[in-house]
């Protein structure tokens, strides 16, 4: 009987000790697969608009005789998989030249520094950039996008198919030779894992254009992140949904508003404006970053 005994206690402890070992071994699972992936996010100057016209910026006369300052951020994302240029700013023809101010006075351009000297702060030429992608293609988000011909081009289908039409080429809110060096293209039609792991999504809004999108993030430590593409322009924009007079389907437009917002409450995200200057202060500049 004391043989048994001790035959059961000796049971026992081995039981417990594979169930300890089980439990830590799950719980190592369990720190693995909620790891996230070592996501940083760069933000560099793509140059300066002033609007003079602010209410191109609206339907009616809402902002009719007002003006406004405009940032124009573009940013590297780097993931342990690659590096994804998103939007690239003003023309480089700017830099080194006087303010440009378009004919019909609406607005003022200005780019102090090229892409290529503001990617060296992090070290990066433009053969380390694997994709790029644009919010849109308007002029202001698409400069000197030429530079990339290796990177694959990520681009909505509906977006693609606008910038090889009729239409585009009397459109002064287009320049398709900025980005006609883009011949690796991966036309896409909706959202798109960029890396595979959830951690780059880029989300279809069509509406501002044929085929904007926004790009999420799901960074390590400041967590969802959505860039906002032209979604909205300023803050005063998203506080009161307002559509620019010029997107090309304002209809659309106001879906994509509705999806984006339910959007950013589920993944209760932090919404960066591109273009609005108290946004892009708060970034931290190359070659700091935001993770």
């Amino acid at each position: 009987m004391k043989k048994i005994l001790i035959l059961a206690s000796i049971l026992l402890i081995i039981s417990c000790k594979n169930n300890k070992e089980t439990t830590e071994a799950s719980e190592n699972d369990e720190v693995q697969e909620i790891q996230k992936p070592e996501v940083k996010l760069y933000t560099f100057d793509g140059g300066s608009i002033v609007v003079n016209n602010l209410n191109l910026f609206a339907q009616g006369d809402r902002y009719k005789g007002d003006s406004i300052q405009l940032a124009n951020a573009f940013y590297v994302i780097s993931h342990p998989k690659g590096n994804l240029l998103w939007d690239s700013g003003l023309s480089e023809g700017l830099v080194g030249q006087p303010a440009y101010t378009s004919p019909d006075g609406a607005f003022t351009i200005t780019r102090k520094d090229s892409i290529i000297n503001q990617l060296k702060t992090i070290n990066l030429s433009p053969d380390d950039i694997n994709f790029i992608a644009f919010s849109h293609v308007h002029f202001d988000h698409t400069g000197p996008a030429n530079h990339f011909s290796k990177a694959t081009w990520l681009v909505q289908e509906s977006e693609y198919d606008f910038t090889q039409g009729e239409a585009i080429k009397s459109n002064g809110f287009y320049l398709p030779s900025d980005f006609n060096a883009l011949t690796k293209v991966n036309k896409l039609n909706g959202d798109f894992d960029v890396f595979g792991d959830g951690s780059v999504l880029i989300k279809s809004m069509p509406g501002h254009t044929p085929g904007h999108q926004v790009l999420y993030l799901d960074l390590p430590n400041n967590g969802p992140t959505l860039l906002s593409g032209d979604m909205y322009h300023f803050q005063q924009n998203r506080t009161d949904k307002i559509v620019p007079q010029f997107n090309f389907d304002i209809p659309e437009s106001e879906k994509s508003i509705v999806a984006f917002e339910k959007f950013a409450k589920e993944k209760k995200a932090k919404v960066y404006i591109q273009h609005e200057p108290n946004d892009f202060e708060k970034m931290p500049k190359s070659p700091k970053f935001l993770n």
